[in-house]
């Protein structure tokens, strides 16, 4: 790759699948809606958004069609859910999940999307006590 831009690394759980990226990227933002939530089984999935020329993979992952157009590619192997790609609606293009790469903090969320979807109780997660480590059981 010729470009010099600062570049970001990510992998799947078991490291089958590793990639890096530009930290350029054309958009990050936070999914509220149904099928990323079932897809990746948590309350939102962060995807931030690339040309797939600037994305190198190594490792083959698997690839789902989870609509019409939209294509889920992940770990066949430790199953994480890794890239989105949606030819009509961004062609050429191609989403990955942020919560993979090695440094999240690297590429900042700019937006929350799909919010019409949002679980209800994420409204309130400011609200919930937090804790640094899983907190004993009492």
């Amino acid at each position: 790759m010729t470009d010099s831009s600062p570049r970001a690394s990510g992998q799947c759980h078991c490291g089958a699948i590793r990639y890096s990226m530009p930290t350029a990227v054309e958009h990050h933002a936070l999914c509220n809606c149904q099928d990323c939530r079932r897809h990746s089984g948590a309350p939102l999935v962060g995807w931030a958004l690339v040309g797939q020329d600037e994305l190198d993979v190594s490792g083959t992952p698997k690839i789902y069609a989870s609509s019409e157009h939209g294509r889920r590619h992940f770990c066949s192997d430790c199953g994480t859910g890794l890239f989105y790609t949606n030819e009509s609606i961004f062609p050429g293009k191609i989403d990955v999940q942020s919560a993979t790469l090695h440094d999240p903090d690297l590429i900042p969320p700019g937006a929350q999307i799909q919010t019409a979807e949002r679980i209800g109780w994420m409204e309130r997660l400011g609200s919930l006590p937090a804790f640094e480590r899983y907190p004993p059981f009492e």
